[in-house]
């Protein structure tokens, strides 16, 4: 019967984070202030070697393009490069993968930025559970999903205004319609998460630094990014919106993933209404329906987003205080423990060995007989301690009983008990007289004798 042993418990050592500076835990654009203390100047040195780092990919990756487009149509000068470079054409699936991979190298390029100057992992650049976390990303992005299909159903309905439809391309006249669409459904989600990264993450996390309240932290990146995207005012104003949005759902949620799936479904719907002839992803001139449109999209998904983060964790600091240490009991076995065995062995010294398991005791036999008494069978005699080396052997105290004393008739010399021989009693039976054969003066003994031997008168005749 194999016996249970008890679970182990896994080491965790203690945290390293340093003290907390700002309450029960950090919020995200605090947590480049609380976990590192090498100066201010962290945050710059990061945003110089992005930009240093993004100028050198981002060239290699025009020096590709431009020579991968001379070398298939030699006739091609820099302006048409140029403008295939700048221009978003769906009709173009070369171009329009340029621009958006070009944009999605921001990316890994601030993650190495990051990892140069602090030296450490960079999961807290992603949330303050220091990682990505996939599971609360898909469910916003879901969510991001259910009111897009939602408001933009509705917003079809609402008349458009004219002169904002732009240049509309049919899937018909678009000799490159699958490939445009591989390209915008490959490359979009890292082209959006990279500028997350990069507006939500890096800039929020520098302002951060140096200011404490999330209000600077949500505000200030904003002109930053409505400057990357060239509308006209309410377009900007759209851009406006989806920027504080983002960067509130940012520090409320605690990382990226919610500003991450709603930029990605934005630009997944953009390009894919584009690629479908629905819209021109191109124009610069934006309707005040899509204004409203856009603003009642992002107010659905923010308010869908909170009421998913109520219902979950809620956790949106970093703590930088670990919990105490749970308590394990020992398990519990049915009625018997495990044998304990012996510890391990000392360097050095030999191995000691667990405790023989302890079985029934030994019978207890009698007491050894007393001296002179016949022992009591049944019981198994104790003999004597041996003696001391060098000692005599101890003598038994007891005497032996003494010989019985004679109180018979007066013994002749010739009638004393010989060596070895008890002296008869008076009511023992008197051993025969000896014969003497040199006795004389006696007739009986004479003729005694010689009637028992005639040789022997007649020799004493003569």
């Amino acid at each position: 019967m194999t016996v249970p042993q008890p679970v182990p418990v896994p080491y965790r050592p203690a945290s390293t984070l340093p003290a907390d500076v700002t309450g029960p835990g950090a919020a995200f654009h605090r947590l480049l202030f609380a976990r590192q203390r090498r100066g201010w100047w962290t945050p710059l040195a990061t945003g110089a070697i992005g930009v240093v780092l993004y100028l050198i990919v981002s060239t290699v990756i025009g020096l590709v393009f431009a020579l991968g487009v001379l070398a298939w149509d030699p006739s091609a000068d820099i302006f048409t490069l140029t403008d295939r470079l700048l221009t978003i054409d769906v009709t173009d699936p070369v171009g329009l993968a340029v621009i958006l991979l070009s944009l999605a190298v921001m990316w890994p390029i601030y993650l190495l930025s990051s990892f140069l100057v602090n030296g450490r992992r960079v999961g807290h650049i992603s949330s303050v559970a220091g990682r990505l976390r996939w599971k609360w990303l898909l469910l916003c992005a879901g969510a991001a999903v259910v009111v897009y299909v939602v408001i933009s159903a509705l917003s079809f309905l609402l008349p458009a205004d004219e002169g904002s439809e732009g240049n509309l391309v049919s899937p018909a006249e678009n000799p490159a319609f699958v490939a445009s669409l591989l390209v915008v459904l490959l490359l979009v989600p890292f082209q959006a998460a990279a500028e997350e990264f990069v507006f939500r993450g890096y800039l929020m996390q520098t302002v951060g630094r140096w200011l404490k309240h999330p209000a600077w932290a949500i505000l200030l990146p904003v002109p930053l990014f409505v400057l990357g995207h060239m509308y006209d005012w309410v377009g900007q104003a759209s851009v406006g919106v989806f920027a504080i949005a983002a960067g509130w759902l940012t520090w409320r949620t605690g990382g990226l993933e919610a500003a991450i799936a709603l930029h990605i479904v934005n630009n997944l719907a953009a390009f894919g209404f584009s690629v479908f002839g629905l819209s021109d992803a191109a124009a610069t001139d934006t309707s005040i329906v899509s204004l409203v449109s856009s603003v009642v999209m992002i107010g659905a998904f923010v308010g869908v987003v909170e009421w998913l983060w109520r219902r979950g964790d809620g956790r949106r600091t970093l703590r930088l205080t670990p919990p105490p240490e749970p308590v394990y009991a020992p398990p519990v076995y049915g009625g018997a423990y495990p044998p304990v065995y012996g510890q391990p062995p000392v360097y050095g010294q030999p191995p000691v060995y667990g405790q023989p398991t302890v079985y029934g005791q030994p019978p207890v036999y009698g007491q050894p007989p007393v001296y002179g008494q016949p022992p009591v069978y049944g019981q198994a005699p104790m003999y004597g301690q041996p003696p001391v080396y060098g000692q005599p052997p101890a003598v038994d105290p007891t005497p032996a009983p003494a010989p019985a004393p004679y109180d018979g008739p007066p013994l002749e010399p010739h009638q004393a008990p010989r060596w070895g021989e008890y002296a008869p009693t008076p009511d023992s039976t008197p051993s025969p007289e000896p014969t003497a054969p040199f006795e004389s003066g006696s007739g009986g003994s004479g003729s005694d004798a010689g009637g028992s031997d005639g040789s022997s008168g007649s020799s004493s005749s003569d």
